[in-house]
């Protein structure tokens, strides 16, 4: 599809406008294709707002493109996010004008919700990131994925749409690969095994997750257990889905829960306790957005989590 924008001012609003060449479909379909660095939604709710028009009149997403018709769009200036900008001190792996990479430490909420408004990394990302474009409309960086407050490690997240489109592509068709250590209760069955369920809310307690439900999503994790200590284990493990809580669940699954998890683990006693649960996002992988090069970030193993690991093994010699 040849593009061909010319551009104006409406209102001092910054004004686009291009001829459609041939038939090309649902409207916000072909803006999309004529202008990928907005996401279809977007479209969408440009549409809706009554910022795009087709041969000077109201339109509608699903209105069909003709050749010859013309389309007249604006973009507004981004709008201030929600959340505020609060100086958090970052670990950052990894920076550029398009991503940025950090290690997340234990304790840090992703995002702003309920209950935790602010001190998330949400708000941290809006202070350090002065150069952020809009992403949906709005000034805020772009959560592709997550990690539970109480894991550490590995995150990247977007600081433009493009950026934005191709990560979510790349993690909705598995194309980054997530390698997590966790330390858990007793030694997982053989060196290496697979833990293949569907995932899904709990039936009875809806801020749960279990294995194996009705209308869950499958599942799949790679163990391997990386040093065992007789009544617990540091596994390494890669996951191929992204459920929420995969691994915490997987792990409680084959009767292995991670160590400091309160809502799967087991209530039994043992000498090997922590304050969170034992589990940190080690390595990420991903194509950059914009070059297409393979990049891979690796964050070490937290303070806690080392100093658990030599209190085992101090016990395993004891023993």
């Amino acid at each position: 599809m040849s593009i061909h924008l010319s551009r104006f001012m409406v209102n001092m609003a910054p004004m686009f406008k291009k001829i459609a060449d041939q038939a090309g479909g649902r409207l916000d379909t072909w803006l999309t294709e004529a202008v990928p660095e907005h996401s279809r939604s977007r479209w969408q709710s440009l549409i809706k707002e009554g910022r795009v028009s087709v041969n000077g009149a109201p339109c509608k997403a699903n209105q069909k493109i003709h050749a010859g018709d013309c389309v007249e769009w604006s973009i507004p200036d981004a709008a201030p996010a929600g959340p505020q900008a609060e100086n958090i001190s970052l670990n950052i792996l990894y920076e550029d004008r398009h991503i940025i990479v950090i290690n997340k430490p234990a304790g840090l909420v992703v995002h702003p919700a309920v209950g935790n408004e602010t001190g998330t990394l949400v708000n941290a990302l809006l202070h350090h990131c002065k150069d952020l474009t809009g992403i949906g409309g709005e000034k805020r960086p772009g959560i592709v994925h997550r990690l539970d407050k109480d894991t550490s490690g590995v995150m990247v997240a977007a600081k433009n749409e493009a950026a934005m489109m191709e990560l979510s592509r790349q993690f909705k068709e598995h194309g980054t690969e997530k390698e997590y250590l966790t330390i858990v209760r007793g030694v997982p069955c053989g060196k290496r095994g697979v833990v293949e369920t569907t995932i899904g809310r709990h039936p009875i307690h809806r801020k749960k997750m279990a294995a194996n439900v009705r209308n869950g999503r499958p599942a799949v994790s790679h163990y391997e257990v990386v040093e065992a200590f007789g009544e617990a284990a540091l596994v390494r493990v890669k996951i191929e889905t992204g459920r929420t809580h995969q691994i915490r669940v997987h792990m409680a699954h084959i009767k292995n829960p991670v160590i400091g998890d309160t809502v799967y683990g087991c209530r039994r006693a043992s000498s090997a306790h922590a304050g969170r649960q034992m589990l940190h996002a080690a390595k990420l992988s991903l194509n950059h957005p914009k070059s297409g090069k393979r990049l891979t970030f690796e964050a070490p193993l937290p303070d806690d989590m080392e100093a658990l690991l030599t209190q085992l093994r101090a016990d395993l010699k004891k023993t």
